[in-house]
């Protein structure tokens, strides 16, 4: 997936409507008023967020009869998902070397007999 086809997939996305429209086409093909239903908003800005979809290939779109019908297409979202999952990994990797860390400094701490007299405390200004 180039990056440009990324941006566009990305750009896709941002929009909650547009998301909610391809949750609803993971059962399967609909048509606009399908899709317009549970949105209160207009046919023709469902179908603008439809084309939004198409270009991004995350959707592709077929006439059966009269009606005009939206498919689902989620070859991108993979490609984004593979993408993302460098991303997993650079965390998984930090949450390792820091789990890793954590541990090194607790065993420090309980290695040391004179932690408790070598940590200074609050409000005890006696002297």
């Amino acid at each position: 997936m180039t990056t440009d086809r990324l941006s566009l997939v990305f750009g896709a996305l941002t929009d909650p409507i547009r998301r909610a429209i391809l949750v609803r086409l993971t059962e399967g093909d609909a048509t606009v008023a399908e899709l317009a239903a549970p949105f209160d908003v207009s046919q023709p800005a469902i179908s603008r967020h439809l084309k939004v979809l198409e270009h991004a290939g995350l959707i592709s779109r077929t006439r059966r009869a009269t009606a005009r019908l939206s498919h689902l297409e989620a070859e991108p979202l993979r490609d984004v998902t593979t993408w993302l999952a460098r991303y997993q990994r650079f965390w998984d990797e930090s949450h390792e070397r820091l789990d890793e860390l954590l541990a090194a400094l607790q065993a420090d701490r309980n290695d040391d007999p004179d932690r408790d007299e070598a940590v200074p405390t609050r409000g005890n200004d006696n002297g």
